[in-house]
C-alpha cells in the first residue's frame, strides 16, 4: 500500500550489489545505455570490481540499519546471479495503491530481474496485496534506435517502461517519457490503473534515461527540480502551481575507474520517510541547506559508487508500505 512518494514509510526492498556486471552488449543495451558511444570498443563489459561490490553493499547495509532503527520493515532481494544487477530495485517494480505492478523493462538483460524479488511479492499478495506483470516486451531490434540522437532510442512500437520512469502524487502519476519509456508504456499504465489515476506523461525534458535525477516529489504541492532539465516552458502542468526547489549544483562524488553511469546529479537522488525527513548524499551539504529552508531534515549517508553504479538513495530502495492518510 503507497500511494505517494513522501507519506510515512513503513515498508521498502533494499537493493543489494552482488553478482553486479555489465552484460554481453545486445541492441538494447547498445541503443539505451550507450547510445552515445561511437565506438563499441569503448564499453566495459563483465563483473563490477568485487571493491566497487563490497563498499556498496556495506554501505547498503548501514542505510538497512538506519531504517530498521526507524521501525520501517527492510526487505532484500534474492542475492543470485542475476544478468545485470539487483542493486536498483526501483527499476523494475513501483507499488501503486495496493498494486505491486512489474515494468516491462527496457533491456533484454533486465527481463527476469524481478525474479530476485518473488518469494516476498508472493508474501504481500497472501497479505492481500494485488500483483501484475505488464505485458513482456518482445524487444525486437526495431524497438531502438542510435542513427539520430536528437530522437528518442526507444520506438513506439508495443508497451516498455522502466518503472524508475514513474513518480507517484496520490492520484496523479508522473509519467517521463525517455529512452526507458515510450508512449505505448503510458496508455497502458493508464489504462490499467483507471479513471481512478490521471497519468501525466513528461515530454522533452530527460531523455537518459529515469525520472528521479531530475524530479523529487517531497511532499503534497512541494517539489525538488533539476533546473538543468526542467524550466517554465517544459515543466508539467501538473507541477506548475507547486512550490519549488531548484536543486543547486550537486557535488561530485567521483566513479570508480572507468565506470561512470550517472551523472552529478544523481546528488538529487533521494528517499523520502516522510514529508519532514528523507534520506541524502551526505556531500550535498547546498541541497541540505535548501531542503532545510522548506522544514525538511536531511539524513545525510553515503553510497560511495551512486555513480558508477547508476543509482543512489531512490533508485536502491523500492517503498512497498507507506501510512497513507
Amino acid at each position: 500500500m503507497s500511494y505517494n512518494e513522501w507519506d510515512p514509510l513503513k515498508k521498502v526492498i533494499v537493493g543489494v550489489a552482488d553478482n553486479a556486471k555489465i552484460p554481453d552488449i545486445d541492441i538494447s543495451l547498445r541503443c539505451v545505455n550507450y547510445a552515445d558511444k561511437k565506438d563499441e570498443t569503448e564499453i566495459i563489459k563483465g563483473p563490477y570490481p568485487q571493491k566497487v561490490i563490497d563498499e556498496t553493499n556495506e554501505d547498503l547495509d548501514t542505510l538497512c540499519k538506519f531504517l530498521q532503527n526507524e521501525s520501517v520493515e527492510v526487505l532484500r532481494p534474492e542475492r543470485n546471479d542475476c544478468k545485470y544487477y539487483n542493486y536498483c530495485p526501483r527499476d523494475s517494480v513501483i507499488v501503486i495503491g495496493d498494486t505491486i505492478i512489474e515494468s516491462p523493462m527496457t533491456l533484454r538483460a533486465r527481463q527476469h530481474e524481478t525474479y530476485g524479488f518473488r518469494e516476498m511479492f508472493i508474501e504481500e499478495m497472501k497479505n492481500g496485496a494485488r500483483w501484475v506483470s505488464a505485458p513482456k516486451p518482445m524487444l525486437k531490434d526495431e524497438s531502438y534506435q542510435r542513427d539520430d540522437l536528437s530522437k528518442l532510442t526507444l520506438n513506439n512500437l508495443e508497451p516498455i517502461f522502466d518503472a524508475a520512469n514513474i513518480l507517484r502524487a496520490n492520484n496523479d502519476i508522473l509519467y517521463l517519457l525517455s529512452n526507458t519509456g515510450n508512449e505505448l508504456g503510458a496508455i497502458w499504465l493508464q489504462n490499467f490503473l483507471g479513471s481512478e489515476y490521471k497519468v501525466h506523461v513528461i515530454r522533452d525534458v530527460y531523455s537518459y534515461i529515469h525520472i528521479d535525477s531530475t524530479i523529487a516529489l517531497l511532499r503534497e504541492g512541494l517539489c525538488l527540480l533539476n533546473p538543468e532539465r526542467v524550466n517554465e516552458d517544459n515543466m508539467p502542468e501538473f507541477l506548475k502551481s507547486w512550490d519549488k526547489i531548484w536543486c543547486p549544483p550537486c557535488k561530485d562524488i567521483g566513479y570508480y575507474g572507468d565506470y561512470n553511469h550517472a551523472s552529478t546529479w544523481v546528488g538529487l537522488n533521494l528517499l523520502s520517510l516522510d514529508e519532514r525527513t528523507v534520506v541524502v548524499d551526505r556531500k550535498q551539504e547546498k541541497l541540505v541547506e535548501q531542503l532545510s529552508k522548506h522544514g525538511i531534515m536531511s539524513i545525510p549517508m553515503r553510497l560511495r559508487h551512486a555513480r558508477t553504479l547508476g543509482g543512489s538513495f531512490h533508485c536502491v530502495t523500492t517503498d512497498i508500505h507507506r501510512e497513507s492518510k
